[in-house]
């Protein structure tokens, strides 16, 4: 890139507007947002309120938009009257003393119950549906893929809640507990759009109290996860992707109740029934569909019928579907197991659909983690307000996502997510809208085509 060529980036970013750019997505895609955001039952005593929830959330989405990762941050960065106008401005105040402390929000977050902000998720995701502005994405231009996966959010020395979960580390040798690690662990099930991965459900793997005999596992969140999807989308026509973890019976079993369809990874020492049949099938019939793909219908598995692929990546340069070394140039061999029938036409496609569950951990975990908010940092030590502050990550994470691809500006500019970040907090802190200015975004929104 030619020094007039960097130039002309640096004067088109500074015609841009970033906050106003965020206000036109969530405006296009959500009216009603800020009118959700207030209606959240508030279980402050009311008679002390100074800040009414919408003010109080919309702050911390905009940190989370931001790019601020800890609570202190954001009271500081935010201590401006540029942001004080910014928000007021957008929630249509017609003016704000402050904006709460940080302690204030965390007060209230202590006190939110978590179904508030799935309320506001679900609006989101309905939102997106209603709008059919996705359809694209559909699997063979039905169903809707969504993936599901667990992550470790934070882990303790000490017991930090009666939920925590808890992993004992024994010397190899004696057999005796030398230290315990106290953790939380969250199950999401992500809408995997392009690359483009939305929160439509989320599940706290925790225990119900400290004098539980079994600890809470993944799969059993997963059981319950499954169980609150299908009650929230009833009518939704479902393909749940997984890693080899869900290739078990009883996830089988609640994907046939719910009429889902189900793409999962699967590995040999799953279910060992299963990959003898598959294998001695494979051997028996001599299948090979082509030099690098055999797929079989109706393995008999535990009085059901599993259809399989084993496919052999054989480029050296796809890599962008699994989490494997880039420098690893050898073949990449995936095994799939679904309930979708295989054929020709559609085979390639199950094994795109099976192979993007990995976007829940890149594009997912890994950047919320390390790349947009840091979500390993607890903002507060609370339980509840820990809770509450991973969905607004998520309800963040879901404006962002639409910002960074459907913003005709931004993505003219092709600036990485870091980037985008620091021009938001900039433009947050420095460019004041004005009521016009809001009055005005929608005639003049650029969406691009997601």
């Amino acid at each position: 890139m030619d020094k007039r060529t960097r130039k002309q980036k640096r004067d088109k970013e500074k015609e841009i507007n970033f906050f106003g750019e965020f206000i036109k997505i969530k405006r296009h895609f959500f009216k009603d947002f800020n009118k959700k955001l207030g209606n959240v039952r508030d279980e402050r005593n009311q008679s002390y309120i100074k800040y009414n929830p919408e003010i109080i959330l919309f702050t911390v989405i905009m940190k989370n938009v931001s790019g601020i990762v800890s609570m202190n941050k954001m009271t500081k960065d935010f201590n401006k009257d540029e942001v004080i106008d910014n928000i007021a401005t957008s929630l249509g105040y017609d003016s704000l003393e402050e904006i709460p402390h940080y302690d204030t929000i965390n007060e209230f977050l202590k006190k939110l119950e978590v179904t508030e902000l799935e309320k506001i998720r679900d609006y989101m995701i309905r939102e997106l549906f209603r709008k059919r502005s996705l359809e694209k994405y559909r699997l063979l231009d039905k169903y809707w893929c969504i993936a599901i996966d667990g992550s470790q959010l934070f882990s303790f020395k000490e017991k930090h809640c009666a939920h925590c979960l808890k992993k004992e580390h024994k010397n190899k040798d004696t057999g005796e507990v030398e230290s315990v690690t106290y953790y939380h662990t969250v199950l999401e099930a992500k809408l995997v759009l392009g690359n483009m991965v939305f929160s439509i459900l989320t599940e706290f793997i925790e225990n119900e109290n400290e004098s539980v005999s079994k600890q809470d596992c993944e799969i059993n969140a997963a059981k319950r996860l499954m169980k609150r999807l299908k009650y929230k989308f009833r009518k939704l026509n479902i393909c749940l992707l997984g890693d080899s973890l869900y290739s078990c019976d009883s996830i089988y079993e609640l994907c046939e109740e719910y009429n889902w369809k189900f793409i999962f990874r699967f590995k040999e020492g799953r279910a060992k029934t299963l990959w003898r049949e598959i294998q001695t099938i494979k051997k028996i019939e001599n299948y090979k569909n082509s030099p690098n793909l055999t797929y079989i219908n109706e393995v008999s598995y535990q009085k059901r019928l599993i259809n399989a692929v084993d496919f052999t990546d054989i480029s050296d340069s796809d890599t962008t579907n699994e989490n494997v070394d880039i420098n690893d140039k050898s073949p990449k061999n995936f095994v799939f197991v679904t309930n979708i029938k295989l054929t020709k036409r559609n085979v390639l496609k199950i094994v795109g659909a099976g192979r993007s569950r990995w976007k829940i951990e890149n594009e997912g975990f890994n950047n919320q983690k390390n790349i947009r908010y840091n979500i390993e940092h607890a903002c507060c030590l609370d339980y509840q307000a820990i809770k509450n502050h991973y969905l607004l990550v998520q309800v963040s994470d879901i404006l962002r996502q639409l910002l960074e691809n459907g913003s005709g500006a931004l993505k003219e500019l092709k600036l990485g997510i870091k980037e985008i970040s620091s021009r938001m907090l900039e433009s947050f802190r420095t460019d004041p809208l004005t009521s016009e200015d809001i009055s005005q975004l929608n005639q003049h929104i650029k969406i691009h085509d997601l």
